[in-house]
């Protein structure tokens, strides 16, 4: 009983004996511990508040999918912050002894970890601006997809092939995006077409403007029109303008969709798609025999 007992005095003050020191705190076995305990409750914490956000509380406000996102990883954020803020002080630690700890981390910054905070503090303007938001459309460079993440250092596209791209979240900022449902899930298409000469121009229009209108997936308000554009080297330019908001996601499908009801119905009407053509002029000449 008394080995027992010993057994645990000695553990006790194993656990209590100070490490090493940080500023005027000490630092145990059991502090560390301590802080390796809180951390872990404090990401079971955000977690839950998450979870809790996104599936109940914010899903009765009826606001936008891409608020609610960043509602939720701000809202995670500030908890992470104040529960860091805590335990620093729950353990005895002054936060003016973390001069040290900020002078090393801006070095450190200056060497190499620019990139991490420069993509962190893009991920905060992006959810804060919300120049681009969960569920949008967006083109960056050659990805195109829909968005379908927004974490602090980068941003998750999915492609139409099902292809998770993920993006540094700088690249949202200093680059030119395009976002096709920044404003409404309204757009519009351009399909060129082009037409032989001597083709009846008013017949080609009325045959655009019926594909159109026969597309399920194209809207009649805004109407869809036809433009034409010019007289090209070997045909007519034309250009139908459709707009959809079912097809945002996949405007292959719709164009596609366009074009085999286009070619039908030019062959129907015998309306005839140019081939390039180029006029050859030789000049009379004799060739000398060697």
């Amino acid at each position: 009983m008394d080995t027992l007992k010993s057994f645990f005095v000695d553990m006790v003050r194993i656990l209590h004996s100070p490490l090493f020191t940080f500023g005027d705190a000490e630092v145990t076995i059991i502090s560390i511990i301590w802080v390796i305990v809180f951390i872990t409750l404090l990401l079971i914490a955000t977690r839950f508040v998450r979870k809790y956000l996104l599936g109940r509380l914010l899903q009765r406000t009826g606001l936008d999918i891409g608020i609610q996102h960043a509602i939720t990883t701000i809202t995670t954020y500030v908890i992470i912050l104040i529960g860091l803020v805590i335990l620093l002080q729950t353990a005895g630690i002054d936060l003016t002894t973390l001069n040290v700890l900020v002078g090393a981390l801006g070095i450190g910054v200056g060497f190499g970890l620019q990139n991490i905070v420069n993509n962190f503090i893009s991920g905060l303007i992006i959810l804060l601006e919300r120049p681009i938001k969960i569920g949008d459309r967006i083109e960056v460079g050659a990805i195109e997809g829909d968005v379908v993440k927004i974490g602090g250092r980068s941003t998750t596209v999915l492609t139409n092939d099902n292809i998770s791209v993920i993006v540094p979240n700088s690249k949202f900022i200093i680059e030119n995006v395009v976002n096709w449902s920044h404003n409404e899930r309204t757009v519009r298409f351009r399909i060129p077409v082009s037409v032989a000469y001597g083709s009846d121009t008013r017949l080609v229009e009325k045959t655009l403007l019926e594909v159109a209108k026969e597309n399920p997936d194209v809207l009649n308000n805004p109407e869809p029109a036809v433009r034409f554009l010019e007289f090209g080297d070997s045909g007519l330019m034309f250009e139908l303008r459709a707009w959809t908001m079912t097809l945002i996601h996949k405007k292959g499908k719709l164009i596609s969709s366009l074009n085999f009801s286009i070619d039908k119905k030019f062959r129907e009407r015998n309306i005839e798609i140019p081939f390039p053509q180029r006029d050859i002029h030789i000049k009379s000449g004799s060739i000398k025999s060697i």
